[in-house]
């Protein structure tokens, strides 16, 4: 069977001016997203660490610049970074190298961190010298480390992002304003689920953008499942803890209840009583959680490869997708992500969102849980760096899915790999069941 190819917004970008300014405008679109999440942020809530495995908000807006700046001046243009004498020069320098590397300081020690306007200083100085140097870099051998550079600044906006609302609910729950929520159907979601038929499919992506852990592109075989045509909701899964679900062993993994007893926890990490968040995702749930309630109902979680044919594969034109709807670019009609809500909302609120099966939600608003270990595809080659992807190859990751409200536009597709241990709850993760 042949399969049709398809071609990214970035592969249509013709001349090389045209993909210099298309990488420009990504990054500085991601950047103002970047600098949003600061706005109003006094000092104690720009380095406090708020949970042992995650940095201070302000430390990953250091390991940005630093990045950037190790990866394209010095690494790939053979360049030394230059600061402004007022701001400490070179040892500035060599201060941040050993504060904001990723295998530099643990993490309980980013918390003594320069003021926010030093560190703005020093991302808007790194970005000088990064867009002079766009402007004659050879952008044929060079194209894909600019575009996962504009990633990983998404991937760590993102961590801001929820160390935030962390934070904010230490101090409070935030629910946000509902008010400019999209306008949907109130009555309660039904535990509706789509048929996939069984046949082959492609799975990965090879376009420019696509990280190492995407590749190559593969066919897959299945047979025929049942998927939930929405997430699960709040209002779903509060019949689960009103069973006692967090006090009967029977539903969950050995693994997981284990898990349960080190953390006596009775519900989701963010979640909310007021039953008006009902048709909403349930968010802040373990990888233990969501199996555990997939058992009371008698379905199970889907693998990544039923998740991902569910949401990007074209029966009909036989052919991939890069998002559910088709190849037309993120917008506000499509999918909640990038911040624009600052919340869930309601799993049908994004009708032409859908996947060509009818699948809603398989973007954005909550990553979802799947079944599967994270390793790589047969064929994987590690890019930039063999840490990057190849380290979290230890058959303890488990793979999640399809973005958050939170989610920058750069890294989300349907075919973005998400990884995190089974334990993990703070990554406004949700899921949905198959069988």
């Amino acid at each position: 069977m042949k399969f049709k190819s398809i071609n990214s917004e970035v592969a249509r970008a013709s001349t090389l001016d045209e993909r210099r300014q298309q990488i420009k405008q990504s990054m500085q679109r991601c950047r103002a997203g970047t600098l949003a999440l600061f706005e109003g942020i006094n000092y104690d809530t720009f380095c406090r660490q708020v949970h042992p495995d995650f940095s201070p908000i302000g430390w990953h807006l250091g390991h940005i610049a630093y990045t950037e700046a190790l990866w394209l001046l010095v690494r790939t243009a053979g360049k030394t970074l230059e600061l402004p004498v007022s701001k400490g020069g070179q040892n500035a320098i060599a201060g941040y190298q050993r504060l904001f590397a990723a295998d530099g300081l643990p993490k309980m020690q980013r918390v003594y961190l320069p003021l926010l306007t030093e560190i703005r200083c020093y991302l808007h100085t790194v970005r000088e010298q990064v867009f002079d140097y766009l402007e004659v870099a050879p952008l044929d051998e060079q194209e894909r480390l600019w575009r996962w550079l504009i990633q990983h600044e998404s991937q760590h906006s993102e961590t801001i992002s929820f160390v935030l609302q962390l934070q904010r609910r230490d101090a409070q729950f935030h629910v946000g304003n509902r008010a400019n929520l999209p306008e949907t159907c109130n009555h309660p979601i039904l535990e509706e689920m789509v048929e996939i038929a069984a046949g082959e499919f492609e799975m990965g992506n090879e376009s420019i953008e696509a990280l190492d852990n995407e590749r190559p592109v593969h066919r897959v075989y299945l047979d025929t499942y049942w998927i939930d045509r929405y997430p699960v909701t709040c209002g779903q899964y509060r019949a689960f803890m009103e069973a006692g679900g967090y006090q009967n062993a029977r539903w969950w993994t050995e693994a997981g209840w284990k898990w349960l007893q080190e953390n006596p926890v009775n519900q989701p990490l963010y979640w909310a009583p007021d039953t008006a968040w009902d048709n909403h995702p349930v968010c802040g749930v373990s990888g233990y959680e969501a199996q555990a309630y997939a058992r009371f109902v008698g379905k199970r979680l889907p693998t990544e490869a039923e998740w991902e044919k569910a949401a990007s594969w074209d029966a009909i034109a036989l052919c991939r997708r890069t998002y559910p709807w088709g190849e037309a670019e993120l917008d506000l009609e499509r999918c909640n992500h990038d911040n624009l809500a600052g919340q869930t909302t309601p799993v049908n609120a994004y009708p032409s969102g859908q996947s060509a099966y009818g699948c809603y939600d398989m973007l954005g608003n909550v990553w979802e849980w799947t079944s599967t270990c994270f390793d790589g595809y047969d064929g994987f080659v590690s890019y930039p760096y063999v840490g990057y992807s190849k380290t979290y190859f230890d058959g303890e990751h488990q793979v999640l899915r399809g973005g958050s409200w939170a989610t920058r536009p750069a890294a989300l597709r349907s075919s973005f790999r998400n990884w995190y241990y089974p334990s993990v709850r703070q990554i406004l993760s949700g899921f949905r069941c198959a069988k």
